[in-house]
């Protein structure tokens, strides 16, 4: 069907002003109408519609980077900065923050060890950034928030998600992540290549594109609902419509491609092999730029298209630019099969298609427009000979660019090498690291240096960053993924019963300290005033689990000793030595603990799991004691003593095991020594603590929940926003799971201390979407605790 008037999309304007590859673009809030775009000549710029014709001018030039600039986003308006900033990611590892009216940074943020790709800004100042380092890093104002790891390559897209606290991220793995408060929560895999762009179609959908010259649209539930072809190449950049679900692509085979119902409608050719980047103003038109560093703008506005001298200076750019055959853009071509130019008679089928003719010798391709019913010349077809590796970083890697990617054989018969070099790279310092990571003689050092400079003809930029990097680490840490394994054990603690504090009970010893401690439950509410007072948080203690029975205790650990294996057997005198152990730290006697003491416990602790439960319930009472606290807490033996507690930790292991070994580091807080020890170790403890929501075992919910509010009174005294961010995506992980009040009511305590008198880390809650979590908390009728601590919460978001 020939297209309707209007709904062609034809050139609005070039604009000359970058010195080389306009690499990232992004639509402006602030003036109307703008754009913003990003190129490899180390800059940014702002351009605004400028009134009086077609174009646009370039209001300003911003420069703060010592790279390449790959990235560009707008960070939305906020009371301090009314209009909005401007977020650029570049080569030299480092995002750059702009206000629209300086060109120089307001502030740099540094972290990523690689070149940041990509950049996604989400509420409340919250800033998603995407590195080669395999990691994203979430960014709140000034501040790293929390790292996202689990990608094993260049993470080349990214995108924070309407719905609060969702993130996702695109790979050189080939896979997209879903992630929920920092934690990966879905793996989704179906591209072929390295996925590049990622767009957000709702709430519910989003697209993809990637090397493999593929679109796909996801559901966020992980199913690929479509799979659209159409690109013969490399798909770098994706943008969404505005108010609808058409979008537009573009990539390595010199074309813009607009798809509209699910199908290409409209290809335009570029004289520019690589269309690195698109993006939609607010009023449909779209911005694309180019490895000729030419910013193009095409519409589909009568008024605002070209003239018709612009529009015929862009076709005869076109039509002499030189294509090469090896890009297989235009498919397997043999010169000597061509038909000559009467083959442009016959008309072409659908927009955009192509067809190669030989006139004189020359070959030429030409592409069909619909809408004007003729052949445009596109370019001529030259041979393989001439064409020289162009220098905009194209080769990939182990899914990272590169200027070129060499062969290299060191001799006859053994294995080939291949060896990435930018130009900006040092050649000896290349060439070092290729001999290290590939095991070679170190000899080959000259001659591999030269070989780089032969065949780069000596092409060299000139470097303003005294930093290389060595372009193969970049290994993502492993992190385990959630299992649900839970090994059938019932739920209740052998020894401590319920492990949670009953209303008024007498085992409870530890006295109320100032009015009421809202953690023993004693009920002291007057509901005089109708006014409630917060005696909930900012808590200032350590929760403890102090409920001991050390007959029972000990008389399991005998009963268990005497089935032990020869090797784990205690003698009768290391039974009374822990007896004396336990005595000494639940106040039964005055005496101190003593080393021999402690080594035995230690060599207990170190039983096999299926009988160690009775030893690890000792240790979390003895660990309350100061000398025992500064012992196996200190700077000599610390290292043993978490590997010990957290390989109890695994989701996979014995139920009372998690359970006593969560127990035990929340009763690490008391001492000094030990909130030292758990602040310094806070990112391990926390990652594998989190792992044990999966057993559905109240009693770990409630431990798990207490190990997160001790760690919510550490960092209420210190200013440790990367702390907070961990601790608040653990609350909001667990609030998910858990279905026990009183691990809901600490994980409340939790949040409450953790956002009192900080600004930052109440935004970034919110970015979370915690409080729409927390909400239906603030209805729980018994116990009241649960109601009136939520409230609290909510009052301060």
């Amino acid at each position: 069907a020939m297209a309707g008037e209007g709904s062609t999309f034809r050139l609005r304007c070039s604009l000359l002003g970058h010195g080389q590859d306009v690499r990232g673009l992004t639509r402006g809030l602030f003036p109307e109408g703008s754009f913003v775009s990003v190129s490899r000549d180390r800059t940014a710029r702002l351009w605004v519609p400028d009134g009086l014709n077609r174009g646009f001018t370039e209001m300003h030039c911003m420069s703060g980077h010592s790279n390449f600039v790959s990235c560009v986003c707008i960070i939305p308006p906020s009371d301090l900065y009314p209009r909005g900033l401007i977020a650029t990611g570049g080569n030299d590892h480092n995002i750059c923050i702009f206000t629209v009216d300086n060109p120089a940074p307001l502030y740099v943020l540094k972290g990523h060890k690689n070149t940041v790709c990509s950049l996604s800004s989400g509420k409340f100042g919250t800033l998603l950034s995407g590195s080669w380092d395999t990691t994203a890093k979430v960014w709140l104002n000034d501040r790293c928030m929390m790292t996202l790891q689990g990608h094993t390559a260049a993470i080349w897209a990214v995108k924070i998600l309407p719905e609060q606290g969702l993130m996702l991220t695109g790979s050189a793995d080939k896979t997209i992540k879903l992630w929920k408060a920092g934690r990966c929560e879905r793996t989704f895999t179906g591209h072929e290549d390295c996925v590049r762009g990622l767009a957000i179609l709702s709430e519910m959908e989003f697209l993809s594109c990637a090397n493999d010259a593929s679109v796909r649209r996801w559901q966020i539930s992980g199913e690929c609902l479509q799979v659209y072809y159409g690109h013969t190449n490399y798909i770098y950049s994706i943008s969404v419509f505005p108010r609808c679900k058409d979008f537009v692509t573009t990539g390595e085979d010199r074309s813009l491609r607009i798809w509209k119902q699910g199908e290409c409608a409209q290809t335009i050719r570029l004289p520019a092999q690589s269309v690195w980047c698109c993006c939609v103003l607010d009023n449909g038109d779209i911005v694309v730029g180019a490895s000729d560093g030419i910013i193009r703008v095409f519409t589909e506005s009568l008024e605002r298209t070209a003239s018709a001298e612009e529009i015929q200076a862009f076709e005869n750019e076109l039509a002499q630019a030189s294509i090469d055959p090896k890009t297989g853009d235009l498919g397997d071509i043999n010169a000597d099969d061509l038909p000559g130019r009467e083959h442009l008679k016959d008309p072409g089928t659908r927009d955009g298609q192509t067809r190669l003719i030989k006139d004189n010798g020359k070959v030429e391709a030409y592409q069909w427009s619909v809408s004007e019913g003729r052949w445009i010349k596109i370019g001529d077809v030259v041979g393989s000979s001439g064409a020289t590796q162009q220098t905009s970083g194209k080769v990939l890697f182990e899914g990272k660019e590169y200027d070129y990617v060499f062969t290299i054989d060191v001799n006859e018969n053994g294995p080939s090498y291949k060896l990435p070099y930018n130009i900006t790279d040092d050649p000896w310092l290349t060439a070092y690291n290729f001999l290290q990571k590939n095991d070679l003689n170190p000899m080959f050092l000259d001659q591999v240096a030269k070989f780089i400079m032969d065949n780069t003809k000596g092409q060299t930029l000139l470097s303003t960053s005294n930093q290389f990097s060595d372009p193969f680490t970049g290994a993502g840490r492993y992190v385990p993924g959630s299992s649900s394994g839970s090994s059938a054990i019932p739920g209740a603690d052998p020894f401590t019963g319920a492990g949670r504090y009953v209303p008024g009970s007498t085992s409870n010893t530890v006295p109320p300290v100032g009015g009421v401690d809202p953690f023993t439950g004693m009920d002291a509410y007057q509901s005089a005033a109708a006014k409630v007072e917060n005696i909930y948080f900012p808590k200032k203690d350590a929760v403890t689990f102090d409920q001991a029975n050390p007959t029972q205790i000990l008389g399991k650990l005998k009963e268990l000793n005497g089935s032990a294996a020869e090797e784990h057997k205690l003698t009768e005198d290391d039974l009374i030595i822990l007896e004396k152990l336990l005595s000494a730290t639940c106040n039964t006697s005055t005496e101190t603990p003593t080393a021999q003491q402690l080594q035995t416990l230690w060599r207990a602790v170190n039983w096999p799991e299926d009988i160690v439960f009775p030893a690890l319930d000792i240790l979390r009472l003895s660990v309350r004691h100061p000398t025992v606290n500064e012992n196996f807490c200190s700077e000599k033996e610390h290292v043993q003593f978490i590997i010990l507690l957290l390989k109890f930790l695994n989701p996979k292991g014995k139920q009372a095991n998690q359970l006593l070994a969560l127990r035990a580091l929340c009763n690490c807080f008391v001492s000094r020594a030990g909130q030292k020890l758990m602040m310094e170790q806070r990112d391990e403890i926390m990652t594998q603590a989190i792992e044990t929501k999966s057993g559905n075992n109240k009693n770990i919910h409630i431990a798990l929940a207490t190990l997160t509010l001790n760690y919510a009174v550490c960092l209420h005294k210190v200013n440790n926003v990367e702390g907070k961010a961990q601790c608040l995506s653990v609350i909001s992980t667990v609030m998910e799971v858990v279905q026990d009040l009183e691990a809901i009511f600490r994980l409340l305590v939790a949040l409450g201390t953790l956002i009192s008198d900080d600004t930052n880390a109440v935004q970034l809650a919110k970015s979370l979407g915690v409080d729409s979590q927390i909400k239906k908390y603030a209805s729980v009728s018994e116990p009241a605790k649960v109601k009136e601590c939520c409230r609290f919460v909510l009052n301060l978001l």
